[in-house]
């Protein structure tokens, strides 16, 4: 039984994915196979991609444009298999089916030797591969099929030895020569509805139906820290970023006529936050490896790098015109040749509208207009926004046209002026509007989609193809469980309930921690867990967010960023819940603490500098607390913590092109050199890294790699800084969204914000919706 035809106990072949193009896409057929085979048209899905790669034309394997004669490739494949019993074109792969398609002719020798001269010519026009050259109309192959099986014999009809690949084959089999008459009997009814189907074009299709179902994630694979995943334009494929047991994060690839996934090797990423963006055609796919973009062509499994970033690439989208347009993080848009080269500005940041990142962009139909989201401290700028490739970057566009909490994707199913922008809202709702995208303006109000559709940060977990395919994630992917581990990597214990958790810190006698976690209402607040009793208290109220939580050295204050002024500022509060919020430094530029030294005179905080990204400043607890700068370069330093006795600071850094763990001497005053960083430095990692953390008696330090392996590194603070080589201690939970904070306190135990699918539940499938628009109509 061939793969796309079917007989059932009552003796019906149904024939599925034959192809016929336009009005009659994605059909599928029963056939009575009794005395007069007759067809009958069961489903129809117009616009939906569903058959499998061996049934299509070269043109459409080229994507190509294509007619009626693509439904005579696909007749003539259909017509071969009923004769040979195998497939015309077949690969291990689609990748490998398609190139079978485009490059090799089928088996000719596989034909019954009886097979009449009149059938093979009729298969030799229908499967020319120059559509020229091609039958040009499905009545000739009726009429053919018509004369043979009425019998009318010719002189050609008797089969003669040949050395042609025609004439070569095998003498048939009794059971073969026995099924010859049915299959041209069932060919002929197959091509006399065809061709009542072509003629009657103008007859409207019936509705497309919604389909729903899930593609679980691949056993022994845990999907990537942000979830990263995307529909193909072509709507057969789901790419995603995942972990393998092998501990690498790469692209896997699904097909939706498959039941497995593969993985793509050399598509590995040592990056925090791979992400990955189909091209136009469906034929490649450009990701982030680290602190690079680097495409993969799907055929040939061969990778390139286009460029390097400085930056968190956040979001990509490639035009038909070879461009491809990036977001950074912190940064503007970018956009580079898709055969690479040196990325120039599209977009640059607002300052005085506090402004920290431009992302994830999505082209408009003409290539040259996108949408895009601008991530600001100052929620009025916050939201999509339009921009172009033929305006300067400090010229673009500031009104704002979407003020939603994440990204949005415009999706265009036939017509290029009108499509719908996908987008979330507050509560988790996937809506489309009706977006023009010749005038630039919405049309229509919003529908509803589906509901609890997860994001992270402000990537919307969605992503929808051109004809129909949606996938997403639900909510709740940002769902995480407080865990201990010890210095195996084995979970010791589980602590309070699970949450949408974004920052932790244990206190330092390990009794407690302070978490940060999303409200009813959409914001961040602080809560205080009770290891001992596994209970969660609310710190922190009030609509404005707070979030990076640090603990004073003796536990009675917890340090932390909030912004009820637009920005987020530096405050503290009695870990009692005594008292009120109170402000510790505010200015012009956001500010997110890192560490408290132990005596209880400095915290380290991070600043985001428009001009210098994020720089390491000191902010003394005593006296007149004026802040002062310990290191400020045109690079990003984060993560900053100090070592015990107070003398040194490891911290994170991009200035290699990723991010490695360095140390520098501290000093209450310190000099402009050091400042700059041209001052005495240790790099300690090896391979990349981030999150340093000191051991209680600082003879060891801690980091995570980028692939969030726990690396312990031996250390000498006396007379000088040494550092041994990293060892390895055990894989870390893998993380969708940004949870950060300290993650031991004494080398012995560890303690992670883990996904709850981690913590023993099944990781959640993806959702995939086909038709998406049909609930659209079912609505209005």
């Amino acid at each position: 039984k061939p793969a796309n035809i079917k007989i059932s106990r009552e003796d019906v072949v149904k024939i599925l994915d034959f192809g016929l193009a336009k009005a009659i896409e994605g059909d599928a057929w029963s056939m009575d196979i009794g005395n007069s085979p007759t067809l009958t048209h069961m489903a129809t899905q117009a616009g939906v991609l569903l058959g499998t790669a061996s049934y299509m034309s070269p043109e459409q394997a080229k994507a190509k444009p294509v007619d009626r004669r693509a439904d005579i490739w696909a007749f003539g494949c259909v017509l071969y298999e009923m004769l040979t019993g195998k497939m015309a074109f077949h690969g291990e792969t689609v990748t490998d089916t398609l190139a079978a398609v485009v490059m090799k002719d089928p088996d000719w020798s596989l034909l019954p030797a009886n097979t009449p001269a009149r059938i093979r010519a009729l298969l030799q026009r229908c499967l020319q591969k120059d559509v020229k050259q091609r039958l040009q109309a499905i009545g000739e192959a009726r009429i053919t099929l018509d004369e043979v099986v009425a019998g009318a014999p010719t002189a050609s009809d008797r089969p003669e030895p040949s050395s042609s690949a025609l004439a070569g084959a095998p003498s048939s089999s009794p059971l073969r020569s026995r099924a010859l008459p049915w299959a041209v009997s069932i060919a002929l009814a197959i091509a006399l509805t065809a061709f009542a189907l072509l003629r009657a074009g103008s007859k409207p299709a019936a509705p497309a139906k919604l389909v729903r179902f899930e593609i679980p994630v691949p056993r022994n694979a845990t999907l990537a820290q942000d979830g990263a995943f995307q529909m193909s334009p072509d709507g057969q494929q789901l790419a995603f970023f995942a972990t393998g047991s092998d501990s690498a994060t790469r692209i896997y690839l699904r097909a939706l006529d498959s039941f497995e996934a593969r993985s793509l090797p050399g598509t590995e990423s040592s990056g925090s936050y791979p992400g990955l963006w189909w091209s136009p055609d469906s034929r490649s796919i450009a990701f982030s490896a680290g602190q690079k973009l680097d495409t993969i062509d799907l055929a040939s499994g061969v990778t390139e790098t286009l460029c390097s970033t400085a930056a968190i690439i956040a979001g990509a989208s490639w035009n038909r015109d070879g461009v491809i347009l990036f977001g950074q993080y912190p940064g503007g848009l970018m956009r580079v040749s898709a055969s690479g080269g040196i990325p120039t500005p599209v977009t640059s940041l607002d300052s005085s509208g506090g402004e920290i990142a431009h992302m994830y962009p999505s082209f408009l139909p003409d290539g040259r207009h996108f949408i895009y989201f601008r991530n600001s401290t100052n929620p009025a700028n916050t939201g999509v926004y339009v921009g172009s490739l033929d305006v300067a970057p400090e010229k673009q566009d500031l009104k704002r046209l979407l003020a939603s909490p994440s990204s949005a994707e415009y999706v265009h199913p036939s017509n290029a002026d009108a499509g719908h922008l996908l987008f979330l809202t507050d509560d988790g709702t996937l809506v489309a509007q009706r977006f023009d995208a010749r005038r630039l303006k919405f049309t229509g109000e919003p529908v509803r989609v589906a509901q609890q559709v997860g994001a992270n940060g402000s990537t919307g977990l969605f992503s929808a193809s051109a004809n129909g395919v949606l996938a997403y994630r639900a909510r709740g992917e940002g769902t995480y469980q407080l865990a201990r581990y010890d210095r195996e990597g084995k979970v010791l214990a589980t602590i309070g309930e699970p949450a949408s958790y974004i920052d932790m810190a244990p206190s330092q006698d390990g009794s407690r921690a302070a978490v940060a976690r999303t409200t009813s209402t959409g914001n961040y607040a602080l809560w205080i867990v009770d290891f001992s009793r596994g209970t969660s208290t609310r710190f922190t109220f009030g609509s404005s967010d707070a979030l990076q939580p640090i603990w004073s050295p003796d536990g009675t204050r917890i340090f932390f960023a909030s912004d009820p002024n637009g920005k987020y500022d530096l405050y503290q509060k009695q870990s009692s819940g005594a008292g009120g919020e109170e402000l510790l430094l505010g200015s012009n530029q956001s500010k997110f603490p890192t560490d408290a030294s132990r005596d209880g005179h400095f915290l380290l905080y991070n600043s985001l500098d428009p001009k210098t990204s994020y720089d390491i400043w000191a902010l003394p607890l005593q006296g007149d607390r004026k802040p002062f700068p310990f290191l400020r370069t045109n690079f990003n330093e984060t993560d900053a913590h100090f070592s015990p006795d107070g003398r040194w600071v490891a911290y994170a850094s991009d200035e290699s092109g990723r991010y490695e763990v360095y140390v520098r001497p501290f000093s209450p005053d310190p000099t402009a050199e050091n400042v700059s960083g041209a001052g005495a430095k240790w790099q300690v990692s090896e391979g990349g890294g981030h999150e340093p953390q000191w051991s209680a008696d600082g003879k060891e330090l801690y980091y995570l790699t980028l692939g969030s392996k726990v690396m312990e590194v031996n250390v000498a603070t006396s007379p000088t800084f040494q550092a041994g080589t990293p060892k390895l201690l055990f894989q870390a939970p893998q993380q969708l969204g940004d949870p950060t904070g300290t993650y031991t306190i004494n080398g012995k135990q560890f303690f992670f914000l883990a996904p709850a699918e981690q913590s023993g539940q099944a990781e959640a499938p993806f959702n995939v919706v086909l038709n998406w628009q049909a609930a659209l109509r079912q609505q209005q």
